[in-house]
């Protein structure tokens, strides 16, 4: 994102490119009442910059010629769309500033023309995500609470919107920011004794910083520990339906999917390429990934297929392994077991609506202490109880959808990693009565580290990082 300032006016469009009912243009910036008034026509003979604030207006969008006589400047020259505009003035708008929302036809051409005419009368067309970053900028929220903003947007289930609604209320921004108020104190305590020579941290004190220093490190250590379900619920988990041929993949994906999405046949060998969907599996989102049946081929584009099935299993979270009842175990399946033998795995034994003989015990053998769950796709028996399988084993350790301050961004454990390395070196050198100048400088590392998550401390090139992935026009 290149730099620029607060003080110029931007437009973007705001609402998807294509047709639909309504197409959105957002303005924001100290001109945006002044260019909405060049370019907006009412009924009602006003102009938007007489508008009282948070208030709708009809009119049309126009070119509108300054040559005209006063008492004609109601005709345009030129009526570019239909249109209700609303004003909201700063302070109280998304970003703090002046903002104008044209509400047009949802037509491509309408809105571009709109958009055109804006920057014709002073805007500039808005960078991606700029008006998040002006409302972080502008103090609306602070950084944690920007980023839930394109969480929201792409959240795939109700559990990851809660959940990034949750962080665009500020709780986890209230937590760190707690946290980061106890590191301030402690390190208040010590800068104390650097600046007084004469106030040097006695015995007591010592015990009293140290105990705190315990007790920011014990809540760091919770925050981070909720950030490997927290990052389920933001990005989902990848998850292999893997097997020999014929045994049933396709079916139990389209069963999963609750539609047909994959072509289904008695023929071995049908699926020669992964198929991938995305499902909410009781409000898990799953990245559902329908391989190729993994056997010894000759065949050219069978071999493709299988090497990509053997890529996606290196990078899967989770692996449902099917087998098929009605079928002895055979050097395919247990060359897969292999294979997938360091995996998170559910294993699924299809087709127990046929005649059994495949080898149950040397099964439970094989997986003891794993999933292992009976089924037949074929007449839809015990599907219920391969979702709940997958489900608690998502969410082996135990976890509330309930809990209020979780991390889920990548950028936010990295943080509260150093931050906790940070504190650890603080008590060691606490216990071991060292320099209090070296604790201090422990203590500002913490104290930056955790502000890096908010936004209290932040480089540039890390805000232009994190606003380059939203949308232009939100």
């Amino acid at each position: 994102m290149r730099k620029v300032g607060l003080d110029d006016t931007i437009v973007a469009m705001s609402t998807p490119v294509g047709e639909g009912g309504i197409g959105i243009v957002r303005l924001s910036g100290p001109k945006s009442l002044q260019i909405a008034d060049r370019i907006f026509v009412s009924k009602d003979g006003g102009k938007p910059s007489s508008y009282k604030t948070y208030t709708v207006h009809y009119g049309h969008v126009a070119e509108i010629s300054s040559k005209l006589p006063k008492s004609a400047r109601r005709l345009p020259v030129k009526i570019i769309d239909e249109v209700i505009l609303t004003v909201m003035r700063a302070p109280r708008s998304y970003t703090k500033e002046d903002v104008v929302e044209i509400n047009c036809h949802g037509g491509l051409q309408a809105v571009k023309k709109v958009l055109e005419l804006a920057v014709k009368n002073g805007a500039r067309i808005a960078e991606p995500g700029e008006f998040t970053k002006r409302a972080f900028l502008n103090g609306r929220i602070d950084l944690a609470q920007a980023e839930a903003v394109l969480d929201v947007i792409r959240a795939k289930t109700e559990g990851s919107l809660k959940l990034a609604i949750s962080q665009l209320e500020g709780d986890l921004s209230r937590t760190v920011d707690a946290i980061r108020d106890k590191v301030i104190d402690i390190a208040s305590h010590v800068e104390a004794s650097i600046d007084f020579p004469e106030e040097e941290l006695e015995t007591a004190q010592r015990a009293t910083l140290a105990a705190s220093t315990a007790d920011v490190i014990k809540k760091l250590r919770s925050l981070i520990s909720t950030y490997d379900h927290g990052a389920i619920l933001r990005e989902g988990i990848l998850a292999i339906i893997c097997g020999k041929t014929n045994v049933g993949k396709s079916s139990l994906m389209n069963l999963l999917l609750k539609r047909d999405r994959v072509i289904v046949s008695p023929i071995p060998g049908t699926t020669r390429d992964a198929v991938e969907e995305m499902i909410n599996l009781k409000g898990i989102p799953i990245r559902l990934v329908d391989t190729a049946g993994i056997v010894e081929t000759k065949d050219s584009l069978e071999r493709e297929g299988i090497a990509r099935s053997k890529r996606y299993l290196a990078l899967a979270d989770m692996v449902i392994l099917v087998l098929d009842n009605s079928t002895e175990l055979d050097k395919a399946d247990l060359s897969i077991v292999d294979l997938v033998k360091n995996k998170r795995k559910v294993v699924v034994i299809n087709k127990c609506d046929l005649a059994r003989k495949i080898d149950i015990k040397k099964v439970r053998r094989l997986f003891e202490g794993e999933k292992v769950v009976e089924l037949s796709v074929s007449s839809k028996n015990n599907i219920e109880a391969l979702e709940k399988t997958i489900s608690e084993l998502v969410w082996k350790n135990g976890f509330s959808q309930g809990e209020s301050a979780l991390v889920s961004n990548a950028r936010h454990k990295e943080s509260l990693d150093k931050a906790l390395a940070n504190m650890l070196s603080v008590k060691k050198a606490i216990d071991e009565e060292v320099s209090p100048e070296l604790v201090a400088i422990d203590l500002k590392e913490a104290i930056f580290n955790l502000g890096l998550i908010t936004g209290k401390s932040v480089a540039d090139d890390i805000l232009d990082r994190i606003f380059e992935k939203f949308c232009i026009g939100k």
